[in-house]
């Protein structure tokens, strides 16, 4: 997809923060560490849209990008980041929990993991989560240009089996080549009909 205009519009730690665009909705989701701002930043074709750091749960609102003026994506705070106190990791949970549960315009949530990592409890509960939600889980293998091609077969299938997404639904990705950018698109214009 030709991306000819993305903005960020807000951030919002609860519902009476979200903006109202009246757009179909994607949100990213995974652990701090695996790259969701890099990867946004990518899939819209600028290098600062979404904020990255090296520091591991930089994201602790919701933050919204309008693309196109026909879509929205929401990037959601991280989850795993240890060191966070546990207070404040139990409020990012609440926060993106609402955020799921009560966010009619939200059609897609992208789950990003690192290709070279097994899907912990985290991703599985989210998989089924969204599925009892009835919301459209998409996976991501991130970080793919760290694996040669033929490496990636063995690490994808254990992605799939721990996840319970097919093998051929998870989308292979990399945020310094652009692989897998185009795939990405495909789908979320698929699901979110834009």
């Amino acid at each position: 997809m030709r991306v000819t205009s993305a903005e960020f519009i807000k951030s919002a730690s609860d519902s009476s923060g979200y903006p109202e665009e009246g757009l179909p909705e994607a949100a990213f989701a995974g652990r701090s560490n695996v790259g969701k701002s890099s990867l946004i930043n990518k899939l819209v074709s600028r290098k600062k849209l979404a904020k990255t750091s090296s520091t591991p749960g930089h994201t602790r609102l919701v933050n919204f990008f309008r693309v196109n003026d026909k879509v929205v994506l929401a990037d959601l705070p991280g989850y795993g980041y240890a060191k966070a106190s546990i207070k404040e990791r139990e409020r990012w949970k609440r926060m993106v929990e609402e955020y799921l549960v009560n966010r009619r315009e939200l059609k897609a949530v992208v789950i990003i993991v690192d290709i070279r990592r097994a899907p912990g409890q985290e991703e599985k509960d989210l998989v089924a989560f969204l599925t009892g939600e009835g919301i459209t889980p998409v996976l991501v293998a991130t970080k793919a240009d760290k694996l040669g091609k033929t490496r990636r077969l063995k690490p994808l299938r254990e992605i799939s089996e721990a996840s319970g997404v097919p093998l051929s639904a998870i989308v292979t990705f990399s945020a310094r080549t652009g692989e897998g950018r185009d795939e990405l698109w495909a789908r979320l214009r698929n699901i979110l009909d834009f």
